[in-house]
């Protein structure tokens, strides 16, 4: 059964932004964040490799939710969705993008940063939204101020939160889960280290309240 992006976000208290540098790491890095508890992934388009890193996780470890993030071009929705990706997350959203997101049928987690912006993604029929950057847009206090007025929205910030500051997001109503890049430290990666991701994954999953 196909699950919701509401349901993806709800599954998993972080979301890893991963950056594949070396292809070689895409399957092992994945295999080590599902064996700590973080299925749902965002393999972004920011390197050279980043469908190929898709298609690769896809192929390999069918249990991970995969995301591809950093679409910016419309033409990107429908190649993601054919390396294998189960929805998209944007930095922004403009006209071009939603109407890529609803001719590939790929699920947009789009980003936004002001009250303006919430409001414009709910009229195009976004209710899921990345609050990004997370902490030059205000952070909590941005997010407890957009529950007033905008409570139906549900958020994943992303953009400078660590795993210290994890859980005070995680803690708010309108905080399905974060995203954030501190599970794949490129030190570990290099290396080979797995378990030590494995261990950060299984950090985060234990953050939800």
């Amino acid at each position: 059964m196909k699950m919701t992006l509401l349901e993806m976000m709800h599954m998993s208290s972080v979301i890893p932004v991963i950056a594949i540098d070396e292809i070689e790491h895409a399957v092992p890095l994945a295999r080590a964040l599902v064996a700590g508890g973080i299925r749902v992934l965002e393999v972004t388009l920011r390197t050279a490799h980043g469908l190929a890193a898709l298609r690769a996780i896809a192929d390999a470890v069918p249990e991970a939710l995969l995301g591809v993030g950093t679409l910016t071009r419309p033409h990107e929705f429908a190649a993601a969705r054919d390396a294998g990706a189960v929805f998209g997350v944007s930095p922004g959203l403009t006209p071009a993008l939603c109407a890529a997101a609803r001719s590939s049928g790929l699920p947009l987690l789009p980003g936004v940063m002001t009250p303006s912006e919430v409001m414009l993604a709910r009229e195009a029929g976004f209710m899921q939204l990345k609050l990004f950057p997370a902490m030059q847009a205000g952070g909590i206090g941005m997010l407890n101020a957009l529950a007033g007025p905008l409570s139906d929205v549900t958020f994943c910030p992303t953009g400078g939160i660590t795993q210290e500051t994890a859980r005070q997001f995680l803690a708010l109503a309108n905080v399905a889960c974060v995203g954030g890049s501190w599970l794949t430290p490129k030190a570990a990666m290099a290396s080979g280290d797995w378990a030590a991701i494995t261990a950060l994954a299984a950090a985060a999953a234990a953050l939800k309240p």
